[in-house]
C-alpha cells in the first residue's frame, strides 16, 4: 500500500472526501456515520477508547471480507467488480491505519496524564532516599578540634556513594522527562540532600552529579533566590578553584553557573538599560569564575570569558566591582583573536550609554586594542598573523558609532597614534596597517592594482575588446562607478574626513620620503593616497574635497629646489598619482561601456559602422553570385562529396548559408538540382544519428549555430518554407523525438532521442535552439503548429522527470510573437510542479527586466503569479516586479491593472510602498483602505520593526556582524529602504493625507520631549523609529514642508551634536543625510554649518557632513569612579598572633611579587605545632575564604589557599561558616570610628589588603594613594596596628 493511497484513505476516514467506489449511496452514507471522527468530541477517555474499539473491529471485518472476495473467487470477479472489491479493500486498510494511529494519539494522552503523576511520585521517592543518605551529616562532633564524626565516614563509603550518584541521576532523568515536575520539587530540600555529593571526600563524579541536579532543578528566578538563601556559594568557589584533573565537576559546576545568569537575571528598577540589570551571582563566586577567565591555561578560560562578556551586558557593575573588567580587557589587548572578536559587540554596546560607559575608563579602555599596532615595532614575523587579526577587530570597532566617537577623544589621540605606526621606517608589517585603511575605507582593487603596486607600467593594460569579459574585481569598480551612492557612504565620507584631519596624508607623505627609487610599500601608500583623494572628490562637499586635494606636503617636495631628493620624491608622487587616475579612468569607462549599449558618439562607433559595411557588402557579393561560382561553392563544402560532417568546410559553408541561399533563385537550385539542401537537411534529421550524437564541446558547438543560419535562411523564402513543411522530415522527426517521452505513446523507447544523457551530453539539446529560432518567425510557428510540435511542449511540461527538457523549452522559445509560444509559457508557469513554476516565473521576469520596452501581456503573466499557491513563487514574483517598477513607465502599466495584494502579508510590502509614489497607485491605494490601515499600523509598530530592519542591514554591511541568516531581513541595494511616510509625502494627495491625520506633529513633539533621552531603551528605539521616519518624509520635496512647519530640524541637529547616546547620534547623521536630498533641504542644513555633497549637475546626492567636526564627535566627559563598596563585607581584625601572622601571609599571597615569599611563610607556619590550631579553625578558615571573595587572586593561590585547612565543606561546616560571618562582621558603629591610623608594616607579613574597596582594576604594580606617609620598620618582629585600615 503507497503511502499517497493510505493518506487518502485517512482523509476519507476522516470525512474530507467521500468513498465513490461502492455499491450504493445509502451504503457509503452508512459507513461515513461509522468511522467518522468527529463522535469522540465531547466523549472521556473511557468512552473514547470503546468508541475506537469498535471502529477498529468493523474496519478489520470489512478488510477480511474484501479479501477473502478477492482470493476465493478471483477467476469469476470481472474488471469491473474486481476494481470495486479492490477499492474497498484499500478504503478498509487507510481506515485501519487512520484508527490505529488515533489509538495511539490516545493512549499517549492518557499515558501522558498518569505518566506526570508517576514520575512526580518516583521524584518525590528519590528526594527522601538522598535525605535518608544524607541524615548521618546532622550529628555533632565528637570534640571541639575535630570536624568528622565517627558517622561521617559512612556517608562516603564506596556504597553509599554509588546509591546516591545512581539516585541523582534517576531524579535528573525523570526531570528530563517532564518539566513539570521540576516545579512541584523543593529546590531547598534538594540542595540540603545534595549537600554530602558535594563533599571534599566524596568523589569527583558525584559532585559533577549534584551540580547537574541542582541545575536541573532551577527554573525560574524564585527558585534561584531560595537557593542563594543557602550557604551554596562556597562549593561552587571550591570547584571553581580546582585543577585540571577535576575537568567534569568544573565543567557542570560551570553549566550551572550559566544557567543562574540565563534564568535569574532580571531588571533593575523601572527601566532596563543594557548592562544595568542585576545578575543574581555573589561577588565570591564572580572572583572565582574571574579566576578562572584570567588563568591562561585553564581548559575553561574561553567559555569564561564569554560568560563574563554575557555578564557584563546585563550587569557591568557586578563584573566591575569583581575585577573582571580588567580580564576581559586584556583579553581583547592580547587575544585570542576568536575571543577578541566577540568582545568587541560587547564594549561598544556597553560604550553606547552613559550609564553603563561611566564603568569604562576613558583613554585607557578600548585603547588596548590598538596596542598590538601601536607596540608592533621590534616584534619578529610571527607577529604578523596576530596584527591582522588585530587589524581586523579594529575595523569592526570604526564601523560603529560607538568605538569611531571613542576613538576620537582627547583630539583623536588613539587614531593619530595608529596613523603614525606608518612613519616608523623600520616597521616591517606597515603593509597590513595600510590593508586596514584600505577595508576601513571600503575600496575595493582591481588585478591591475598589482601592477601599480609592483611599479610596472600601467600603458600595458590596453582597453580590452568587445569580447573580453571583465573579471570579477573589474565588475565590483564597474557597480561602484554605476551605481548611486549608498547610505554607507555618508559614513565612509566622515571616515575621510576622521583620518585626514588625523594625519593620514601626512603619514603617508613620511612614507614616500624614506626613499627616492620607491618601493612596494610607498607605492601602496601612493595607492592609498591617490583612493582617498578619489572618494573625497566622490563623497565629500566641494569646499572640503578641495582642501584635501591640495596635498601641502607632496607640493611642497615637489617645488624644494634645494634639496634635489624631495623634488624627486614629490615629483613621482604626484606622477604616479596622475598616472593611477587617468589610467583607472580609461579602463573603467572601457568596462562600463563594455556591458552598456554601443553610443553613437563613441570612439569606437566608426569601427562598428566599418565592419557593418564589410558585412553588408560581403552578402550582397554573395546575393550576386553567378551560376559557375554557385555551383564552385556548392562542391567546396564538400556536402555533396561525403557524409562525414568532419570533412566538411564549415566556413565556406557558412558563407554559403548567409549569403547566396538567401537568393530565392539559389535557394530553388540548392533544392531541386543538386540536391545540397537534402543532403544538408539529412545530417539534423535526429533519427539519422549524426547531428544528434556528436558530443557536446565548445569547438561543436559551431554546429548548432549552422543548424540556427539554416533555418533562418530557409524561412526567409517560399521555397525553403516549403521545402521545411513538406519535403523535409525535421520537424515531423523531432515531434516523433518528443512523443518517445509521451507515456500516453505506449512504451518507452529504452533510448529515446531526448534522454538526459544525450541532452547534456551531445549536440541534442541544439534541437531547442533550432526551434527557438523557427518561434521567431511567424511562418515559423505555423510550421510547428503543422508538425504539432506546440502539442508535445504540454504533454512534456506534465512529466516530473523531465524538469531540463521543460527548463530548455522556455529558455529558447521566442515570445515576441502572440500564439502558441505564449501558451507554452503560460501552462509553464502554472504547472502542477513548483520547481518548474518557479524556473518559468525566474525567466518571465528576466524578460521583463531585459526588454528595453513595457509589455502588457508579460506583466499580466507575471501579476498572476502573485496568486500562486507556493508562497515561493509569489516572493520571487514580487522581487521582480519590484525591480521592474523601477521603470515609470511598467509602474504605471502595473498600477493601472490594480492586482490586490493584501494576501501577500510582508511579502507585498515593498511593492505596495512603490505604488504609493505615484499618484494613480496611490488613489487605488486609498479607495481600497490599504492606506489608512497601513499607515496605522505604522504609527505604532512598523516603525520600531523598519529600525531594527535598517540597523542590522548596516551592521552588516559594514561586516560589524556575520554575513549569515541573510533570510531573516530584507536585501536592501545600499540606498536607504523604502518607508511608508516617506512615499505618501512623493504625491500631493499623501501630503494631503498625512497633514489631515495630523502625525507628523506628534513625531515632533516626541522628538522634542525625549530628543535628549540616555537611560529608557524603549524610548530610545522609539526615538530612532521617529527619527528616521522624519528623515524619509523630508527626504522629498512635498515633505520638506512639514519640517520647515515643526522647526525640527534644529532640533535634530542639536540632538546630533550632544545626545550621550552615540547610537542616537548616528541615526540623526544618517537622517541629515535624509534631508539634504532636495535642493532646499541643503540649502537649510548649511545655514546651521552641514555641507551636502552634490554631483557635478549640481543635484544633491544625499549625503551630508558637519563642517565642524569636533562638536559632532565631542563625547563629554565622564567620572570612571569603581562602583562603592559593600561596607559589610568588614570583619574584625584577628585577636591571637598565630591568627594575624596567617592572615597577614594569606594576603600577601595576592601580591605577585611577594607571593612566593608568602607561600613557603605559610608552609612553615602550618608545620609547627602551635598553628595547627589555626588551620583547622572554621573561623580562620572564614577569614581565607573571605580574603579570596573580596581581593583578587589568581587561580592556583586561590586553590592553595582551600588546601592550607584541613576542614571539609560538610553541613555542620556550612552552619559554623555562617556563625562566623555574623560574629566576626565588623558593626556599623564600629565601622565608623574606626580611623586610618599609620600602621607598623612588617616586610614578611604585610598588612592584607583592602578587601571591600571596590573594584580592583588596577594591577598589583599600581599606586595606592596614601593619607599620611607611613611608617616602616625593619625589625625582625612588628605588630600590625588597626587591621581594618583601609
Amino acid at each position: 500500500m503507497t503511502s499517497d493511497r493510505s493518506h487518502e484513505a485517512v482523509q476519507d476516514v476522516e470525512g474530507t472526501s467521500h468513498v465513490t467506489h461502492t455499491s450504493s449511496n445509502a451504503a457509503s452514507s452508512e459507513l461515513d456515520s461509522v468511522f467518522n471522527f468527529s463522535q469522540l468530541e465531547g466523549k472521556d477517555a473511557g468512552q473514547q477508547l470503546a468508541i475506537l474499539n469498535r471502529m477498529m473491529i468493523r474496519a478489520i471485518s470489512i478488510k477480511e471480507g474484501a479479501e477473502a472476495v478477492l482470493y476465493s473467487n478471483a477467476a469469476q470477479l470481472t474488471g469491473a467488480l474486481r476494481q470495486q472489491v479492490e477499492s474497498e479493500l484499500k478504503t478498509a486498510e487507510g481506515r485501519i491505519e487512520a484508527i490505529s494511529h488515533r489509538l495511539e494519539q490516545h493512549r499517549r494522552t492518557v499515558d501522558d496524564r498518569d505518566d506526570f503523576r508517576t514520575i512526580l511520585q518516583q521524584a518525590r521517592g528519590h528526594v527522601r532516599t538522598l535525605i535518608s543518605l544524607s541524615r548521618t551529616a546532622t550529628s555533632p562532633p565528637t570534640s571541639p578540634g575535630s570536624l568528622t564524626t565517627p558517622k561521617a565516614s559512612s556517608l562516603h563509603d564506596p556504597e553509599t556513594t554509588r546509591t546516591r550518584i545512581d539516585t541523582m541521576t534517576k531524579l535528573i532523568v525523570l526531570l528530563q522527562r517532564n518539566l513539570r515536575v521540576q516545579y512541584e520539587l523543593d529546590v531547598v530540600q534538594v540542595a540540603h540532600a545534595v549537600i554530602p555529593a558535594l563533599s571534599k571526600r566524596s568523589i569527583q563524579f558525584s559532585r559533577a552529579t549534584a551540580y547537574r541536579l541542582i541545575r536541573h532543578m532551577l527554573v525560574d528566578l524564585e527558585s534561584i533566590k531560595r537557593l542563594n538563601e543557602q550557604p551554596f556559594d562556597w562549593f561552587l568557589v571550591r570547584s571553581l578553584a580546582l585543577d585540571i584533573k577535576h575537568t567534569v565537576e568544573k565543567e557542570q559546576a560551570i553549566k550551572l553557573i550559566r544557567t543562574i545568569v540565563a534564568i535569574g537575571s532580571q531588571k533593575r528598577g523601572s527601566m532596563h538599560v543594557s548592562g544595568t540589570g542585576a545578575v543574581p551571582l555573589s561577588e565570591r563566586v564572580m572572583r572565582a569564575f574571574i579566576a578562572v577567565a584570567e588563568q591562561p591555561d585553564d581548559a575553561f578560560k574561553a567559555v569564561a570569558i564569554q560568560t563574563l562578556a554575557e555578564i557584563m551586558l546585563i550587569d557591568v557593575e557586578c563584573v566591575t566591582r569583581a575585577g573582571g573588567m580588567r580580564v576581559l580587557l586584556q583579553t581583547l589587548s592580547e587575544g585570542p583573536p576568536a575571543l577578541a572578536s566577540l568582545l568587541i559587540p560587547a564594549f561598544l554596546y556597553i560604550m553606547d550609554s552613559p550609564s553603563t560607559r561611566k564603568h569604562l575608563r576613558p583613554g585607557k579602555a578600548l585603547e588596548v586594542a590598538l596596542s598590538g599596532v601601536t607596540d608592533a615595532f621590534g616584534k619578529d614575523s610571527e607577529h604578523q598573523q596576530r596584527l591582522k587579526d588585530i587589524c581586523r577587530c579594529i575595523v569592526c570597532m570604526f564601523r560603529t558609532w560607538s568605538g569611531l566617537m571613542y576613538f576620537c577623544m582627547d583630539d583623536m589621540r588613539a587614531i593619530r597614534s595608529l596613523i603614525d605606526t606608518l612613519r616608523i621606517p623600520s616597521l616591517e608589517p606597515r603593509e597590513i596597517v595600510l590593508d586596514m585603511f584600505f577595508e576601513l575605507l571600503n575600496i575595493k582593487t582591481p588585478a591591475w592594482y598589482k601592477a601599480f603596486i609592483s611599479g610596472g607600467r600601467l600603458t600595458v593594460y590596453h582597453k580590452s575588446g568587445p569580447s573580453s569579459e571583465p573579471n570579477g574585481n573589474d565588475t565590483e569598480v564597474q557597480q561602484r562607478q554605476s551605481e548611486p551612492l549608498r547610505l554607507t557612504d555618508q559614513y565612509i565620507a566622515l571616515l575621510v574626513l576622521i583620518f585626514t584631519k588625523a594625519g593620514l596624508l601626512e603619514s603617508l607623505t613620511s612614507m614616500f620620503q624614506e626613499t627616492t627609487t620607491g618601493s612596494n610599500l610607498s607605492r601602496k601608500g601612493t595607492l592609498l593616497m591617490a583612493e582617498v583623494l578619489q572618494l573625497a572628490n566622490r563623497i565629500l562637499p566641494l569646499s572640503l574635497a578641495a582642501k584635501i586635494q591640495l596635498v601641502p606636503d607632496i607640493f611642497k617636495l615637489a617645488s624644494d629646489y634645494k634639496r634635489r631628493e624631495h623634488r624627486i620624491i614629490g615629483t613621482s608622487a604626484l606622477s604616479a598619482i596622475d598616472s593611477f587616475n587617468r589610467n583607472r579612468t580609461r579602463l573603467e569607462t572601457t568596462i562600463v561601456a563594455a556591458g552598456n549599449r554601443p553610443r553613437a558618439n563613441s570612439v569606437e562607433d566608426a569601427i562598428r559602422r566599418g565592419q557593418r559595411q564589410v558585412e553588408q557588402v560581403r552578402i550582397k557579393m554573395g546575393l550576386q553570385m553567378d551560376d559557375k561560382t554557385f555551383q564552385a561553392a556548392l562542391l567546396e563544402t564538400q556536402v555533396i562529396l561525403t557524409k562525414d560532417h568532419s570533412r566538411w568546410n564549415f566556413e565556406t559553408l557558412l558563407d554559403l548559408i548567409e549569403g547566396p541561399l538567401l537568393n530565392p533563385k539559389r535557394m530553388e537550385e540548392a533544392i531541386k538540382l543538386s540536391r545540397f539542401l537534402r543532403r544538408l537537411m539529412n545530417f539534423f534529421h535526429p533519427f539519422n544519428h549524426r547531428f544528434s550524437d556528436i558530443e557536446r564541446n565548445k569547438t561543436n558547438l559551431r554546429w548548432v549555430k549552422l543548424g540556427c543560419t539554416l533555418l533562418t535562411t530557409l524561412l526567409a523564402s517560399p521555397d525553403g518554407r516549403r521545402f521545411l513543411a513538406s519535403e523535409d522530415d525535421l520537424l515531423k522527426q523531432l515531434t516523433r523525438s518528443f512523443a518517445q517521452l509521451d507515456p500516453f505513446n505506449g512504451a518507452p523507447e529504452s533510448d529515446p532521442i531526448f534522454s538526459k544523457k544525450r541532452v547534456s551530453e551531445t549536440l541534442t539539446y541544439g534541437y531547442l535552439e533550432m526551434l527557438g529560432t523557427l518561434s521567431k518567425h511567424k511562418d515559423g510557428i505555423v510550421l510547428m503548429e503543422e508538425a504539432k510540435l506546440f502539442t508535445a511542449f504540454y504533454h512534456l511540461s506534465e512529466l516530473r522527470s523531465r524538469e531540463d527538457l521543460i527548463k530548455g523549452i522556455i529558455e529558447n522559445i521566442d515570445y515576441s510573437i502572440d500564439g502558441h509560444p505564449r501558451i507554452v509559457l503560460s501552462k509553464a508557469l502554472t504547472s502542477s510542479y513548483k520547481h518548474i513554476r518557479l524556473y518559468a516565473t525566474r525567466h518571465l521576469g528576466e524578460m521583463i527586466l531585459h526588454n528595453p520596452t513595457a509589455s502588457t501581456w508579460t506583466l499580466r503573466l507575471l501579476l498572476t503569479q502573485l496568486y500562486d499557491p507556493a508562497m515561493e513563487v509569489c516572493q520571487l514574483a514580487t522581487e521582480f516586479l519590484e525591480e521592474a517598477c523601477e521603470s515609470v513607465d511598467i509602474l504605471q502599466l502595473v498600477v493601472a491593472m490594480q492586482p490586490t495584494l493584501d494576501h501577500l502579508g510582508d511579502v507585498g510590502h515593498g511593492l505596495l510602498l512603490k505604488f504609493m509614489s505615484t499618484p494613480i497607485g496611490f488613489r487605488y491605494l486609498f479607495d481600497s483602505g490599504y492606506i489608512d490601515r497601513e499607515m496605522d499600523i505604522w504609527f505604532h509598530e512598523r516603525n520600531i520593526h523598519y529600525v531594527v530592519e535598517i540597523e542590522v542591514w548596516l551592521a552588516k554591511t559594514m561586516e560589524f556582524i556575520p554575513m549569515d541568516d541573510e533570510d531573516d531581513i530584507p536585501s536592501f541595494d545600499g540606498v536607504v529602504p523604502p518607508h511608508f511616510f516617506g512615499e505618501m509625502t512623493k504625491t500631493e494627495f499623501g501630503c494631503q493625507t498625512l497633514h489631515d491625520k495630523g502625525h507628523f506633529p506628534e513625531f515632533a513633539l516626541f522628538i522634542r520631549q525625549h530628543g535628549h533621552e540616555k537611560e529608557d531603551p524603549e524610548l530610545i528605539l522609539k526615538l530612532k523609529s521617529i527619527l528616521w521616519t522624519v528623515g524619509n518624509i523630508g527626504a522629498s520635496a512635498g515633505g520638506l514642508p512639514f519640517l520647515e512647519e515643526e522647526d525640527i530640524i534644529p532640533v535634530i541637529l542639536e540632538i546630533a551634536e550632544q545626545s550621550q547616546v552615540l547610537s542616537v547620534r548616528g541615526t540623526c547623521f544618517y537622517v541629515l543625510g535624509l534631508i539634504s536630498s532636495t535642493p532646499q533641504g541643503a540649502e537649510i542644513l548649511s545655514d546651521y554649518g552641514w555641507e551636502a555633497t552634490l554631483s557635478p549637475l549640481g543635484f544633491p546626492t544625499g549625503l551630508c557632513v558637519p563642517l565642524d567636526l569636533d562638536k559632532f564627535l565631542l563625547i563629554p566627559p565622564w567620572d570612571s569612579t569603581p562602583p562603592s563598596a559593600n561596607r559589610d563585607y568588614r570583619l574584625t581584625p584577628p585577636e591571637s598572633q598565630a591568627e594575624i601572622e596567617v592572615t597577614a601571609a594569606i594576603s600577601n599571597l595576592s601580591n605577585t611579587v611577594i607571593a612566593a615569599t608568602a607561600s613557603r611563610s605559610l608552609a612553615k607556619l602550618k608545620s609547627r605545632p602551635e598553628y595547627q590550631g589555626v588551620f583547622s579553625s572554621v573561623p580562620m578558615f572564614y577569614r581565607a575564604l573571605h580574603m579570596i571573595s573580596t581581593s583578587r587572586y589568581r587561580l592556583p593561590v586561590r586553590r592553595y589557599v582551600f588546601d592550607l585547612f584541613d576542614i571539609d565543606l560538610d553541613e555542620d561546616v556550612l552552619r559554623q561558616l555562617g556563625d562566623s560571618a555574623k560574629s566576626l562582621a565588623l558593626s556599623a558603629s564600629e565601622a565608623v570610628s574606626a580611623q586610618p591610623n599609620s600602621r607598623v608594616v612588617s616586610v614578611l607579613f604585610a598588612a592584607p589588603r583592602t578587601h571591600a574597596s571596590g573594584s580592583d582594576e588596577e594591577d598589583e604594580g599600581s599606586p595606592v594613594p596614601q593619607h599620611g606617609p607611613p611608617v616602616i620598620s625593619l625589625r625582625p618582629r612588628s605588630t600590625i596596628v588597626g587591621f581594618t585600615d583601609e
